[in-house]
């Protein structure tokens, strides 16, 4: 089966609302499961709810990776970044020249791409929060325009990739310096995705509460020590700043990583605090992320009981 389209991979939350807004704008658009196979396709009405209690409804045809014999086109990648060393293997064969773009949060989740040697990789750092509300409905809320940079590719690449997923409610524009803005963003997802799901609670917790932006500035802090051991010089401030947007915008949301613990799914916090922790292990600098280590070790053993309790 070859098709020109926009192929997203990741039937969760962010893939289905990219999918419903693409498909919306007369975009063509499959929606892939990226943890099934060898499963009939089929079309799904997906119903994206906006800030504003506006519904976009569309119908959005749905398949697997191994229904394509070559994927041409653009594929997007909004599966779970665990999986992304399966992801590469599968796709590898399917690419050829067809370029990738990952929108995912969290540290070197491009890495399988890389060493597969996929030819064009475009990374996206989200600015938007996405929350199933069921099995064909979502709420979908916007914090800004998500960037787009390179990791392997040209500027005309990138360029062309922005306008194709480009939508009025889910939005994208380049960026020139992603390493630093992937750096920036998982920092501030190291806190989202550790306290709030600590605390059971949604994303405006820390423009509401100041014992919780306390601990958020000690993980930030600790993490742009880190980060700046890789050449990566982040403000402070400007860290706090985006972690408070978001936490407005996101007021009432729940981040992913405790959705994923609510729904007894695996989590990403591998990408995040327990990343940035190894690095701090790497250079025997234990001390530069000891808060943050602590929060993924806690978020770990959360989500091991929840997902113990699958065969209990």
């Amino acid at each position: 089966m070859n098709s020109k389209a926009i192929f997203i991979v990741g039937a969760g939350a962010i893939g289905k609302a990219l999918a419903a807004f693409l498909k919306s704008e007369g975009k063509e658009v499959v929606l892939l499961r990226g943890h099934l196979d060898d499963h009939s396709a089929y079309t799904e009405q997906i119903e994206v709810v906006l800030k504003n209690s506006e519904v976009i409804k569309a119908e959005v045809p749905i398949s697997t990776i191994s229904n394509y014999s070559e994927l041409n086109g653009l594929v997007v990648l909004t599966n779970k970044s665990y999986g992304n060393a399966a992801i590469a293997q599968r796709l590898k064969a399917k690419i050829n020249a067809t370029p990738i773009i990952i929108l995912q949060n969290g540290l070197n989740v491009e890495k399988p791409f890389i060493e597969h040697k996929f030819p064009q990789i475009y990374r996206c750092v989200l600015f938007a929060t996405s929350q199933l509300l069921s099995e064909n409905k979502l709420q979908f809320m916007p914090v800004s325009d998500s960037s787009v940079g390179i990791i392997s590719g040209t500027n005309e690449g990138l360029l062309s990739i922005v306008n194709e997923i480009n939508t009025q409610h889910f939005k994208f524009k380049t960026e020139p310096n992603i390493y630093a803005k992937i750096w920036s963003k998982t920092i501030v997802n190291c806190v989202f995705n550790s306290v709030c799901p600590l605390l059971e609670i949604d994303n405006g917790i820390f423009y509401r509460n100041s014992e919780a932006l306390s601990i958020a500035k000690t993980v930030i802090n600790e993490c742009i020590a880190v980060a700046a051991t890789q050449g990566i010089l982040l403000s402070s401030e400007e860290v706090i700043n985006s972690l408070l947007l978001i936490s407005q915008h996101s007021d009432g949301q729940l981040i992913s990583t405790y959705q994923d613990i609510i729904n007894k799914r695996k989590t990403e916090i591998d990408t995040l605090n327990v990343a940035i922790a190894t690095i701090a292990d790497n250079l025997q600098e234990k001390r530069l992320a000891k808060e943050t280590s602590l929060l993924g070790e806690l978020i770990q053993i959360k989500s091991q009981i929840a997902l113990s309790s699958l065969s209990s």
